[in-house]
C-alpha cells in the first residue's frame, strides 16, 4: 500500500520502510462497507432521500458494517460480484488482497455508513453513501490514528455489488502528543486542464516550533496501491503548505497529499481530486 515518509523530530530523518498510509486508505477501508445486493422492485427513476430507503436496505447496511468491523473477509466478499469493477481499476481479487493487508495493519478499524440517497434503475439499484472510518496502527515507536470519510456510489444487480465509484475521499493520520491541527482547502472536483489551489494550514500558533512538511500530487492507479511513496521533507517558512496545481487534460482522479511535522506531533492528510469533463 502506498505510504508517506515522515520525520520524528525537528531534524528530518531518512524515511524508514514502514510508514503510515494516508492516500487511498479511505478507498480501501470504505470498500468493505459497500453493502451487498438486495431485492427491490424498481419503483423510482430519481434519487430518493435516505428516509424512504426500504428496511431491507437499512438492515443490510448494518449487517455488512458488522462483518467489516469483525474483519470477516470471507463474509464481506460474498456480497461482491466476481465481475466487480471500480473507478480506480480495482477488481474482485485486488480488492480482497487490499483489504487483507489493510486489516492486518489496522486490527481495530471501525466503520459507520449512512445512506445519502438511493434509486432504482431498471433491474439495478444505485445508492450513494458516506462512510466514516477510524482506526489505529501500532508501530514499534508510535501509534498512528486514522480518521477517514468516503463518499461513494454503488450499483447492484442480482443481489451483488457490480460497480463502485468514489466521489470524494478525505483521510487524516496523526501521531504524537500534539499533532498540528489543519484546515485543508481543496475542491472535490475541477474541470480538466484547469488550475486549482491546495492549502494545508496550521490553525494554532506555532511559537518557536520548527515546522517541516511536504506535498504530493499523484494520479490514482491500481498498480500503485501497494507501492510506498516517499516525500522530500523540507523546512516550511510559513504555517502550512500552499500550492497551485493544474488538472490533467483528460478526466482522471488524483490523490493530493500533505504532511506537516513538528517536534511533538505529525499530521498527514490526503484528499481525492476528480478532474472531470464539463
Amino acid at each position: 500500500m502506498p505510504t508517506i515518509a515522515i520525520a520524528r523530530s525537528k531534524k528530518p530523518k531518512k524515511p524508514s520502510g514502514r510508514q503510515p498510509a494516508t492516500r487511498l486508505i479511505a478507498s480501501l477501508l470504505g470498500l468493505s462497507l459497500c453493502w451487498g445486493g438486495f431485492l427491490l422492485h424498481p419503483r423510482s427513476a430519481r434519487a430518493d432521500s435516505p428516509e424512504t430507503a426500504p428496511p431491507e436496505l437499512t438492515t443490510l447496511i448494518q449487517e455488512i458494517d458488522a462483518a467489516a468491523n469483525r474483519q470477516d473477509l470471507r463474509e464481506v466478499m460474498q456480497f461482491y460480484s466476481r465481475k466487480f469493477t471500480h473507478s480506480d481499476g480495482l477488481t474482485y481479487n485486488t480488492l480482497e488482497k487490499a483489504l487483507r493487508e489493510l486489516w492486518t495493519r489496522y486490527p481495530n478499524i471501525k466503520y459507520r455508513t449512512e445512506i445519502l440517497s438511493w434509486e432504482a434503475d431498471g433491474n439495478q439499484v444505485v445508492a450513494e453513501t458516506e462512510t466514516r472510518i477510524v482506526g489505529v496502527e501500532t508501530l514499534a515507536d508510535r501509534d498512528l490514528a486514522l480518521t477517514a470519510t468516503l463518499r461513494s456510489r454503488q450499483r447492484y444487480e442480482n443481489q451483488k455489488l457490480v460497480r463502485q465509484d468514489i466521489l470524494s475521499e478525505n483521510t487524516e493520520v496523526v501521531s504524537g502528543k500534539n499533532p498540528p491541527e489543519l484546515t485543508v482547502n481543496l475542491a472535490d472536483e475541477v474541470g480538466i486542464g484547469e488550475r486549482f489551489g491546495f492549502d494545508a494550514i496550521v490553525t494554532e500558533p506555532l511559537g518557536d516550533d520548527l515546522l517541516l512538511g511536504s506535498a504530493l500530487e499523484e494520479p490514482i492507479r491500481v498498480n500503485t496501491y501497494f507501492i510506498p511513496t516517499n516525500l522530500r521533507i523540507e523546512t516550511l517558512s510559513s504555517g502550512g503548505i500552499f500550492k497551485i496545481g493544474q488538472a490533467p487534460a483528460l478526466p482522471e482522479n488524483l490523490w493530493i497529499s500533505a504532511i506537516l511535522i513538528r517536534h511533538d506531533g505529525i499530521t498527514a492528510i490526503t484528499k481525492r481530486l476528480r478532474a472531470i469533463a464539463e
